[in-house]
């Protein structure tokens, strides 16, 4: 099928995750990177188009030039999405005049700077009739599709518990103070909204608790702290968890854990078993049962669901991880464009994250720092 055509909006050359976006779409062979406006700085943008291999033409000093100009373009020549990997602040409007011109959007989380947004972005997607991504990245492990299936299918019986925790440590120092830009505009609440590390990493921990549960969380009650001195948004947080069946659960993140790395992971447990699954081993599901030894799941390996084996793209044994997981969001994402292309009808439970899914992760943060500033008192989402 036809590769399907990319602009960016952010991640200029330096930038962390505009790299990643780039690698993790490019991995499948079914998208190709053809404009941005990889910088507000017009000199920064072209030369990290010209840097990429992207005609100087098709180097924007804003996204809404990119917008308009690549709108103005024959249909074969012009892009066919909008991925946008900028600060928090700076996914609304983008986002919003991408759909309102006819562009497909796929989007870093958290969804919007404010919960207004999130809800009025929500609206618009449904307007327009397109395609809104949102890149909770990772939802696309193979291991993390298996837990899924696992307990959609019932081998854990009725979930009664789910404990997820999301630890680093990068935070631990004050770096936003030597120049470190990743950590100076997510400690900023102009560019971050209303949560630090509750809207980067927490909203991580409950989208992936929802997702492998295919259970909402109904209510919290959140302790969250600025250890940073001088810090205004949190920094760490412990959740009381309650969900939609009646299990309860417990959430704790933190960017103060000194010496954590990348330290997410989730443990669910029924009434005929439970799975553990950690990301910075992703390669390992963990299942542990009443009656029978306990598993460990790999991706291709043997007892491992189509839903997980069907993402798999190497020989059981050959690790895959962050970008590949990252990649799987983009191939589902381009799929679903594919298909809407050939003329089929939009799927009605895409496997990627929503606009939906990006509306719970803000309703999930607001939900917190209201529980929070009320001494941890029950809130619902």
């Amino acid at each position: 099928m036809t590769r399907l055509k990319m602009g960016m909006v952010g991640g200029g050359i330096g930038s962390f995750i505009g790299d990643v976006h780039r690698k993790a779409a490019s991995i499948d062979g079914l998208i190709d990177l053809v404009c941005g406006a990889f910088s507000s700085n017009e000199e920064k943008s072209i030369a990290s188009a010209e840097a990429l291999g992207i005609p100087q033409k098709r180097a924007y000093g804003s996204f809404e030039q990119m917008i308009l100009e690549e709108a103005k373009l024959p249909e074969d020549e012009r892009m066919d999405f909008v991925a946008i990997v900028t600060p928090n602040h700076v996914h609304f409007p983008p986002a919003k005049m991408a759909l309102e011109h006819g562009f497909h959007v796929i989007c870093d989380k958290p969804l919007t700077l404010t919960l207004d947004e999130a809800i009025e972005l929500e609206k618009i997607v449904n307007s327009s009739g397109k395609v809104f991504a949102l890149t909770h990245n990772y939802t696309g492990y193979p291991m993390v599709k298996q837990a899924r299936a696992m307990i959609a299918k019932g081998d854990l019986g009725v979930i009664r518990k789910i404990n997820v925790q999301y630890l680093q440590g990068w935070l631990a120092t004050a770096v936003e103070k030597t120049g470190q830009k990743q950590a100076a505009w997510r400690v900023d609440p102009k560019k971050s909204g209303i949560g630090g590390a509750l809207g980067d990493i927490g909203t991580h921990a409950e989208n992936l608790a929802e997702y492998i549960t295919g259970i909402q969380i109904e209510e919290l009650a959140a302790d969250v702290t600025a250890f940073g001195e001088g810090r205004v948004l949190d920094d760490d947080g412990n959740i009381l968890l309650r969900f939609e069946n009646g299990a309860k659960g417990t959430m704790t993140f933190s960017q103060i854990a000194t010496g954590e790395e990348n330290n997410l992971g989730i443990a669910v447990y029924g009434t005929k078993g439970s799975i553990e699954w950690y990301q910075e081993n992703p390669n390992e599901l963990i299942a542990r049962w009443l009656d029978k030894p306990k598993q460990i799941f790999t991706p291709g390996g043997n007892g491992s669901y189509p839903e997980a084996s069907d993402y798999v793209r190497i020989p059981a044994g050959h690790p895959e991880g962050y970008l590949e997981g990252f990649a799987t969001i983009y191939r589902s994402f381009a799929k679903e464009l594919q298909q809407i292309n050939s003329g089929d009808t939009a799927s009605t439970l895409p496997d990627f994250p929503t606009v939906k899914d990006g509306v719970r992760g803000m309703k999930f943060i607001y939900a917190a720092v209201e529980s929070s500033n009320n001494n941890a008192t029950w809130t619902k989402i």
